[in-house]
């Protein structure tokens, strides 16, 4: 079969396994979970933030890493190319209402994140070595009890790891690396390959310390070029929004008008970029030290508001803001061109900088999630060489085009989310109980305080 048949064969599956079905399921659970917790990310998320950003983290309980090191390594992952090329293939596609239902996705997508790390910290075990281990295939195996489901889920996983949180992202970051600075792709790739080793070597010590020096100082480098270009348009965002939220509900902007490609393509991306519901993020939160399951929840929480709704609403504004999306420009080329419309060539420089350390450290962060799901599936003895493949394929990503390998991680990434999603219904009970035991707790510390 030549490549051509395989990537169209590969298109087919991903729309199939991406299609409304799986959308609604995602989208479908984290209302579920809205109404069920009482809309606790409207009524929590300023204490969410303070217990994130407190100076004053939990030191005492179980666990190997922080709330704040569990949350950047959770947005390292996450914080990637589906802020950039994500965010400007959904304006793309579904135009600028787009972005309306990734705000939408993101909204629910919190309740999600929130149940997914309740769980994670709810039924996480120690391994042999004295590091926590959870996540979904630990509450499939012990909450609901399908192991047959954690080792799907493990399974597909560890294989994601190398598309959406490897080869991929090297690939982006070679590619607009070499355009911008005109580096050899091989060099991108070579200290690309040396860093990520570095990094992995202490294992998630070591990655909780990198990413919590390296995730904000990159997402507030991202956020302030952002922040400067809507300044310079101040005048201009009422009417940004209104076509934003005009077509959100028209698809006027979409060939055709076609207001199910804007509410799929915004529903999609928003999950791409936050991954709520694929059931990631929670082995971050199960490392983390923490009194209670919910507590930590509460921070993960916040993960999919800073993603989303902060950094890709960045995004998305100065793609409408600049009105080149029908401009048939694609990914990070769209993205690049609407800052440097307002930046100049500084502009390509932002973009350029951003995609940078937004792969390198999403690759850092998948490093962590794969390695956990390779030895759930076999054994701690082994990760050592799983390490080394995914090291090294870190250069082969810079190297190689990958048009087929943006495919099968969109497959493999669908296929993750299927017994994640079961996991949380099934214990969705869980989930609540932990919710009241987390509230009054808050209560109380309110009156002790």
């Amino acid at each position: 079969m030549d490549q051509d048949k395989l990537l169209e064969m590969l298109g087919r599956i991903s729309s199939f396994i991406w299609g409304p079905p799986l959308l609604v399921l995602i989208v479908g659970t984290g209302i579920y979970f809205t109404m069920r917790i009482g809309f606790l990310q409207i009524r929590l998320l300023p204490y969410s933030l303070k217990l994130a950003f407190s100076k004053n983290q939990d030191t005492h309980s179980e666990g190997d890493i922080s709330h704040f090191q569990a949350l950047m390594t959770a947005l390292a992952a996450t914080i990637g190319t589906g802020n950039i090329v994500g965010v400007a293939a959904a304006v793309l596609i579904g135009g600028p209402g787009a972005l309306f239902w990734m705000w939408i996705s993101a909204f629910f997508g919190m309740a999600t994140k929130y149940a997914e790390a309740v769980l994670a910290v709810k039924y996480r075990v120690q391994d042999e070595n004295g590091e926590m281990s959870g996540g979904p295939m630990y509450y499939l195996e012990h909450g609901l009890n399908q192991k047959w489901l954690g080792v799907l889920f493990a399974l597909f996983g560890a294989i994601a790891a190398f598309g959406i949180g490897n080869l991929v992202q090297a690939n982006s970051v070679a590619e607009v690396v070499n355009s911008t600075f005109n580096v050899p792709t091989w060099v991108t790739g070579l200290v690309l390959t040396i860093f990520t080793g570095l990094v992995l070597l202490g294992g998630i010590k070591s990655i909780g310390r990198v990413t919590a020096f390296f995730v904000p100082v990159m997402a507030v480098f991202y956020v302030i070029a952002g922040l400067i270009v809507l300044a310079m348009n101040l005048a201009d965002i009422p009417a940004a929004l209104a076509l934003v939220f005009t077509d959100a509900f028209t698809g006027e902007a979409v060939a055709g008008g076609a207001l199910g490609t804007v509410i799929r393509y915004g529903v999609a991306r928003g999950v791409f970029s936050n991954e709520a519901g694929l059931g990631s993020a929670p082995i971050a939160a199960a490392a983390a030290k923490t009194d209670m399951p919910a507590r930590q929840a509460l921070v993960s929480m916040t993960q999919v508001f800073i993603d989303t709704i902060v950094i890709c609403s960045i995004t998305g504004l100065v793609i409408v803001l600049a009105g080149q999306y029908d401009s048939g420009l694609k990914g990070s080329e769209l993205t690049t061109a609407s800052f440097s419309a307002f930046l100049g060539s500084a502009g390509s420089y932002v973009v350029a900088i951003g995609l940078l350390f937004f792969a390198s450290s999403t690759i850092i962060g998948w490093s962590y999630y794969g390695e956990k799901c390779f030895s759930y599936l076999f054994s701690k003895k082994v990760v050592n060489y799983y390490r080394i493949v995914f090291v090294l394929s870190v250069f082969v990503g810079a190297v190689t085009s990958l048009e087929l390998v943006w495919t099968f991680a969109d497959i493999m990434n669908g296929l993750m989310a299927l017994p994640n999603l079961v996991g949380l219904l099934g214990l969705s009970g869980v989930v609540v109980a932990e919710t009241r035991i987390i509230l009054k707790k808050i209560k109380e510390e309110k009156h002790t305080a």
